[in-house]
């Protein structure tokens, strides 16, 4: 079943408080977490870069990320359940009640951990050869 759930993700919030190297390693982790849910996420960054969109991830760019992510909180949170991740206080404070909020340690340190163990195990990337991974990840890019 799907996740109707709308993840809002506070980029370099949520990068500082996890085991992420760097801003590919945790859009990518994020892309994958929602695509898995059948949910939707914006992750937005501060500063300057491209927005694009990695499956049923959209990556935004904006000035001030938290006034992004207000907006968005508010222009959704009536229609549809809204999931905001961040630990800034403020913006925690502003998005309104409707609004679930997560603190980014918590759901990063989740984010990390298998949700399913088993002994040990091939992983079906092992299985495959190059060609085939490469069209797999342009699959899971929505491309």
């Amino acid at each position: 079943m799907a996740d109707p759930t709308l993840y809002l993700f506070d980029g370099n919030n949520l990068l500082h408080a996890g085991p992420f190297q760097e801003r590919r390693e945790l859009t990518d982790a994020l892309a994958s977490f929602v695509a898995v849910r059948g949910a939707r996420g914006v992750l937005v960054w501060d500063g300057a870069g491209a927005d694009t969109e990695i499956g049923p991830l959209s990556v935004r760019h904006a000035p001030h990320a938290d006034t992004l992510l207000e907006r968005l909180a508010a222009e959704h949170r009536e229609r549809e359940a809204v999931l905001l991740v961040s630990s800034d206080l403020a913006l925690l404070g502003t998005v309104g009640q409707e609004v679930r909020k997560r603190a980014s340690a918590d759901f990063a340190g989740e984010l990390g951990q298998p949700s399913h163990e088993e002994g040990a195990r091939q992983q079906i990337a092992d299985a495959l050869d190059a060609d085939t991974r490469a069209k797999l990840e342009q699959l899971r890019r929505g491309g």
